[in-house]
């Protein structure tokens, strides 16, 4: 990753963070949001080398569990966040990914990455019972994949842009 490519990966996590926790509360479907940071982070993983995606996921988990109005145990969200760094990086496999294929990625990293989130809390005793965690975990997944349009796109083409292996290639 060159500087220019992490200083607009972070000041994209930024930007998605603001959004998420001042903008989409005001959108809630009960009380459940789009997680942009991790938008942010798959189209990081699917256009940057594998570990840089994954210190990007743990700096936008880290973020997410400590800006207000966070009220769970911290780093929850930085486990989940790098285990879906490291997944949707797995995807890319040096390939530019279809549109289906950026899809089915973003629906199995919120699957995945919150459904750690919710695991963890439910395993350190931060309440909420199983039907509610799946309720969560598939509204969430719904949140995440209406807005993949959206928001991918014009992230991968920038982090594309930025690659230096394209002017290489």
């Amino acid at each position: 990753m060159t500087r220019t490519q992490g200083f607009l990966a972070m000041l994209a996590l930024a930007v998605a963070l603001v959004l998420q926790v001042s903008v989409f509360p005001h959108l809630a479907w009960h009380g459940i949001v789009p997680n942009l940071c991790l938008l942010v982070v798959v189209a990081a993983a699917l256009t940057m080398d594998a570990p840089s995606a994954m210190v990007l996921g743990f700096a936008a988990g880290v973020a997410l569990d400590l800006v207000p109005p966070a009220d769970h145990v911290a780093g929850r969200w930085a486990l989940a966040l790098t285990v879906v760094a490291f997944l949707a990086a797995r995807v890319r496999q040096d390939v530019k990914p279809t549109a289906t294929a950026v899809i089915a990625t973003v629906a199995a990293a919120s699957f995945v990455g919150t459904s750690i989130f919710a695991l963890t809390g439910l395993v350190l005793g931060e309440g909420g019972s199983v039907p509610d965690l799946l309720l969560v975990i598939a509204v969430a997944l719904v949140w995440d994949v209406l807005l993949t349009p959206l928001v991918l796109p014009p992230l991968m083409k920038m982090f594309d842009r930025l690659d230096p292996r394209a002017v290489t290639a």
